[in-house]
């Protein structure tokens, strides 16, 4: 599957707004591709590991891990990140990695996200 496709099925996915400040995108606002485990990390580029988000966002977060910067923008009055379905995203990242047999680099850093986000969700 080619990017502009795995880029679409995160927008339809996410309802056609950034992951990280809610913002709904337009022509002002486009969306780009952004890797919950980053590839650096042993992220892959597969479905699973995408969703979309606005250039700033993207640009802004660099290599922060998803968890750290879901807290960030959460102390950010324009931002509204969408924080359960960030979790639901890390649980389908995870379950595919466990399925396909993932890179192990990318498991062990999911796992570290998943912990983290279950020790600040309510």
């Amino acid at each position: 599957m080619d990017r502009a496709t795995r880029l679409s099925l995160a927008l339809d996915r996410q309802d056609g707004r950034c992951l990280w400040c809610g913002r709904e995108f337009g022509r002002l606002i486009t969306p780009t591709t952004d890797h919950l485990v980053p590839r650096l990390k042993g992220g892959p580029s597969i479905t699973a590991n995408e969703v979309a988000a606005c250039r700033r966002c993207n640009a802004d977060r660099g290599h922060v891990a998803p968890v750290e910067w879901l807290q960030e923008c959460g102390r950010q009055p324009d931002r509204s990140p969408q924080t359960e379905l960030l979790v639901a995203l890390l649980v389908e990242l995870d379950t595919e990695l466990a399925r396909s047999g993932g890179s192990r680099r990318a498991r062990k850093y999911l796992t570290g996200q998943l912990r983290r986000i279950r020790r600040i969700m309510p």
